[in-house]
C-alpha cells in the first residue's frame, strides 16, 4: 500500500539548509592581514601579539626542523604541522597554565608551549619512555595516537576539574577524520550532559590522511554537530590567529563560569603530507588547492597585520629563526644522551608488580641485557 504523504508538514531540505546557515565563519583578519571584523578583536597587548607571532615563527621552523630530522633517522613518528600554527598555538594562547591540554599526534606544539620540554617532545617521537612522563605542574597529556580517542579522556578530565571546583578546562584537538569516529561523539554528548568544562577543537584540514571532508559527512560543517550533543559550536578561520584566541577565550569563558563545553570548528590546512610515514598528498590533492590555501598562509596574514602597527621586522623575526634551530640542536643533542631504552624498561614502568607471566620473560631480558 503507498503511503499518503500529503499531510506531513516537515521540509527535510530547509531544515537541513536552515542548521548549516547558523554556522557561517568567523573571522578577524583577512588574507591581506586586515581587520574585518573591528568589534570582534581580541584584548592583546603589543608584547602578547608580538609573543604569539613568535610561537608562530618559531613552530614553523620546528616543522622543517623536525621533518629534517626524520628523514635523517632521528625522529620516529612525525605528523607536520605547517599552515595550521594559528589554530594549534593561538589556541593554546588562550589557556591558563591550570588547564589541561589533551592533544592528537599532530599536536606536539600545543604541549611543548604549555610546558613540555622540547627534547622529551623529540624522545616521544621516537617511542621513548621519557618522552611521556610529564613534568610536574606541567598539564599536558602525550599525544593519542587512536584517532578521536582523546575526545572521551578529555571529556572525563573536564568532569574530574568541575567535581575538584577547580576554575580550569580541558581543550582537546582532532582533525575533520576524527569527527567520524565513534568517540568523538561519546565525548561531546558526555561533556554535554554534565555541563563539563571542556573546549573541543576540530582542526578541519581538509583531508582525513587521503579522504576530503565531504566524503566523509553530509554534514555541511564540522561544527554543526554540536546540535546533535545540545552544545554550542562554532566554525572559525583556522589561518586568522587573532578568530580562533577570540573564540578559544569565549569557550574558556563559558567552561569556568560552569556553561558548559564548546565545539569549535577551525578551517585550515596542513601543506605537508599526513606524516612521514610515506603519505604523499600529490596522490589526493591538486596544485591549485596548494595554491589557494598557501594565499592563506597564517604566518603571512599575521606578519603583516602586525607591520602594519609596526611590531613586527624581519630582523625579529630572524632572531627568532636563529633562537628555534639553536634551541632545537640544544634539544636534540639532549634527546640522543637519554638512556637507551630497554626491553626491562617497558615491562617495570608499565606494571608496579610485574604479572606472574611477565616475571620469566623479564629475568631473560635482564640477563641478556646485562651482557
Amino acid at each position: 500500500m503507498a503511503s499518503n504523504t500529503k499531510n506531513v508538514q516537515f521540509d527535510a531540505a530547509a531544515q537541513v539548509e536552515k542548521i548549516a546557515e547558523q554556522f557561517q565563519m568567523f573571522q578577524i583578519l583577512n588574507e591581506e592581514g586586515q581587520v574585518v571584523n573591528e568589534t570582534a578583536m581580541p584584548d592583546l597587548t603589543d608584547d602578547q601579539l608580538q609573543e604569539l607571532m613568535r610561537r608562530m615563527v618559531y613552530t614553523r621552523i620546528l616543522d622543517q626542523r623536525s621533518i629534517s630530522l626524520n628523514r635523517q633517522g632521528r625522529l620516529g613518528f612525525y605528523a607536520p604541522t605547517a599552515g595550521q600554527e594559528a589554530s594549534q598555538l593561538a589556541s593554546q594562547f588562550a589557556l591558563e597554565k591550570e588547564d589541561f591540554v589533551l592533544p592528537g599526534y599532530r599536536d606536539v606544539p600545543q604541549i611543548v608551549w604549555h610546558g613540555l620540554p622540547l627534547y622529551q617532545a623529540f624522545l616521544w617521537s621516537r617511542g621513548h619512555f621519557e618522552g611521556g612522563q610529564i613534568p610536574e605542574g606541567v598539564n599536558v597529556y602525550v599525544p593519542q595516537i587512536i584517532i578521536g580517542a582523546q575526545y572521551v579522556q578529555a571529556a572525563g578530565v573536564a568532569l574530574g576539574l568541575k567535581k575538584r571546583g577547580q576554575k580550569a578546562v580541558a581543550i582537546t584537538y582532532t582533525g575533520d577524520g576524527g569527527t567520524s569516529q565513534g568517540d568523538f561523539y561519546e565525548g561531546i554528548n558526555f561533556a554535554g550532559a554534565y555541563k563539563a568544562p571542556a573546549i573541543f577543537i576540530v582542526q578541519n584540514n581538509q583531508f582525513a590522511i587521503s579522504t576530503p571532508r565531504e566524503k566523509q559527512t553530509a554534514a555541511e560543517t564540522l561544527a554543526q554537530k554540536a546540535v546533535a550533543a545540545g552544545i554550542p559550536g562554532i566554525l572559525v578561520d583556522g589561518m586568522d590567529p587573532l578568530a580562533v584566541y577570540a573564540a578559544v577565550s569565549q569557550a574558556r569563558e563559558r567552561a569556568v563560569n560552569g556553561e558548559g563545553p564548546t565545539l569549535i570548528e577551525t578551517l585550515t590546512y596542513r601543506y605537508g603530507p599526513h606524516t612521514m610515514a610515506g603519505d604523499d598528498p600529490t596522490r589526493y590533492r591538486t596544485s591549485d588547492l596548494d595554491n589557494e590555501w598557501e594565499k592563506k598562509d597564517p604566518l603571512v596574514r599575521f606578519r603583516k597585520f602586525l607591520e602594519a602597527k609596526g611590531l613586527w621586522s624581519e630582523e625579529k623575526e630572524n632572531e627568532v629563526i636563529e633562537q628555534a634551530k639553536e634551541d632545537i640542536k640544544e634539544a636534540i643533542k639532549k634527546a640522543d644522551a637519554a638512556p637507551k631504552q630497554k626491553v626491562t624498561d617497558l615491562m617495570s614502568n608499565m606494571f608496579e608488580e610485574m604479572p606472574h607471566n611477565l616475571k620469566e620473560q623479564y629475568e631473560i631480558y635482564q640477563a641478556k641485557e646485562s651482557k
